[in-house]
């Protein structure tokens, strides 16, 4: 076998398993972190004050957040271009129809941008969801005013907020049905 040949066919093994270890990976979901931390971004952790914050929703207008606001908050970071956020999106919904009349309040905050609210309300029509769509806002540098207060590290996040206004559960990644419906009515029992 000649030297050009024989590079070639080191060149084209490299790329094969190079292309099936990111294969493989695209296809594993995120796993959730027990401290969560991505990227060397480290997300609020339980018994943290949740930032109060000021946002649009999707339909412009304005939205005044405070943890103290309710017997309990689900806040969801998410983006309309992240697969495994719009696959957790039913059990979200689920979650509130089960628990809005208990006083869970479940807000979505997008960080797509302002020029993406049509297309997330259209989204959550299609979809039939009826929580709070809400747009993260950009400062004047691009960052995200809502997710650099709550040190979102990626998409899906998920925070509860307790009627104190603390932060009492924390997940960067997917979270398990059971996980989050225990630690709703352990909010909501408070």
């Amino acid at each position: 076998m000649g030297m050009r040949k024989m590079k070639f066919m080191v060149l084209a093994a490299v790329m094969f398993f190079s292309g099936a270890m990111i294969a493989t990976a695209a296809d594993q979901a995120m796993t959730p972190l027990d401290i969560p931390t991505l990227q060397g971004v480290e997300a609020l952790k339980p018994g943290a004050d949740a930032p109060d914050f000021d946002v649009k929703d999707t339909a412009g207008k304005p939205f005044h957040f405070s943890g103290k606001d309710s017997k309990g908050s689900l806040l969801v970071f998410w983006s309309l271009f992240c697969e495994p956020c719009r696959e957790e999106m039913p059990l979200i919904q689920s979650l509130f129809d089960r628990y809005k009349d208990k006083g869970l309040r479940v807000l979505s905050v997008a960080l797509d941008g302002d020029d993406m609210g049509k297309s997330i309300t259209q989204f959550a029509k299609e979809k039939g969801y009826t929580f709070t769509l809400l747009l993260d806002k950009e400062n004047e540098d691009g960052s995200l005013v809502v997710s650099d207060a709550y040190f979102i590290p990626g998409t899906p996040t998920l925070y509860i907020v307790s009627p104190e206004g603390k932060i009492v559960f924390s997940r960067v990644g997917r979270v398990g049905e059971e996980e989050l419906e225990k630690a709703i009515t352990e909010t909501l029992g408070k």
